[in-house]
């Protein structure tokens, strides 16, 4: 099969690969500017960004704020003219500060899921970025597309649809996460054809191509080219890059990946109630045997979540496991995990895939 680079207006992208946001800590410039170097598109994740800033536990959307700001200079200084974004959660607290600190950085791209992103226009104002929403169904994705038609009179530069074998959390409910899981990928490729036509419908109307990315489970070259074959205009994928010389995690988070067993691989409930995909450990089994973990003071992540409840804090658990502290840590991963064996370098990665 023939791979055409992709075309997100005027950004020309070398290799339709984009890797995917991973937070706190994953995904941050070293790890996006090493794929965009290589042809790809390098995604920083803002989640908890700052959590490294001395200042984080005082001030942490200071902190977050002044480290978009760095870690978007630091993947620029390894890739000058390669295309670099930001993935920001609808589900944070201050989205809309972190969002136009993205657009300020000058970053290409701004890939935004978790929720939603019915602002994300208005808040990115003229400042060029990109926009690209994540839809999990052909019902989402007609929200926000009619939306943006009737409200901002337009339509994203790119859409993301991340299906049920995703890392992290999910854009699912439980139930529907074990129907698509037992019946096999072939039904989510059904929703996938139902989205690709409702993206069609609005990029017919303003006379312009939408171009699509299919994320969630793409960890071989097969997998990817099956995404093509649907109608994709680029992969996402994230999983494979953890287990790269450049990822940002510590070394201790990419050998549970290498470690980890097919059984290995669980759907958890996340504090705030998304369920999510990651690695049973210690600290999963003592969640699920009801055990409510002493947490730091609120660094104030997501919206919806309550820190006088919540069983633990999603901050901790995702900072301990980027520090590389993985029997306290929540270690969110992709369904193919457990089929990493050795550490690659991204370059080894991009050209397994395409």
């Amino acid at each position: 099969m023939g791979i055409k680079p992709l075309k997100i207006g005027n950004l020309t992208v070398e290799k339709p690969i984009i890797q995917g946001g991973m937070g706190v800590g994953v995904s941050l410039g070293n790890l996006a500017g090493a794929v965009a170097k290589e042809g790809g598109i390098g995604i920083i994740s803002a989640a908890q960004i700052g959590y490294r800033e001395p200042d984080f536990d005082r001030d942490p959307v200071a902190a977050n704020l002044r480290a978009i700001k760095k870690e978007y200079e630091k993947a620029r200084e390894i890739a000058p003219k390669g295309v670099i974004g930001f993935n920001i959660m609808v589900a944070l607290r201050h989205y809309e500060d972190y969002v136009q600190a993205a657009a300020d950085a000058g970053a290409d791209l701004i890939i935004s899921g978790a929720g939603l992103p019915t602002e994300l226009p208005r808040l990115a104002g003229e400042s060029g970025v990109k926009l690209a929403p994540i839809v999990s169904g052909a019902r989402s994705a007609g929200v926000i597309l009619k939306l943006w038609d009737r409200k901002y009179n337009r339509v994203p530069d790119l859409l993301v649809i991340e299906g049920p074998k995703a890392g992290g959390h999910l854009g699912f409910t439980k139930e529907q996460l074990a129907d698509y899981l037992e019946n096999g990928a072939g039904d989510f490729d059904e929703e996938i054809r139902k989205i690709l036509a409702v993206v069609k419908e609005y990029g017919d109307r303003y006379q312009k191509k939408i171009p699509i990315a299919i994320a969630g489970g793409i960890e071989n070259r097969e997998q990817a080219e099956h995404a093509f074959s649907l109608g994709a205009d680029a992969v996402q994928v994230a999983t494979r890059f953890v287990t790269t010389e450049e990822c940002d995690a510590d070394i201790r988070y990419k050998e549970t990946y290498l470690q980890a067993e097919k059984e290995d691989i669980i759907i958890v409930k996340s504090p705030v109630g998304m369920p999510g995909r990651a690695i049973r450990n210690a600290f999963m089994d003592r969640v699920d045997a009801g055990e409510k973990i002493p947490h730091s003071a609120c660094h104030g992540c997501l919206r919806s979540c309550n820190p006088a409840e919540i069983p633990y804090c999603i901050t901790d658990a995702l900072i301990n496991a980027a520090k590389g502290d993985v029997e306290h840590a929540l270690l969110f991963c992709g369904a193919y995990a457990y089929k990493a064996e050795k550490l690659e370098t991204v370059k080894e990665v991009m050209d397994s895939l395409i």
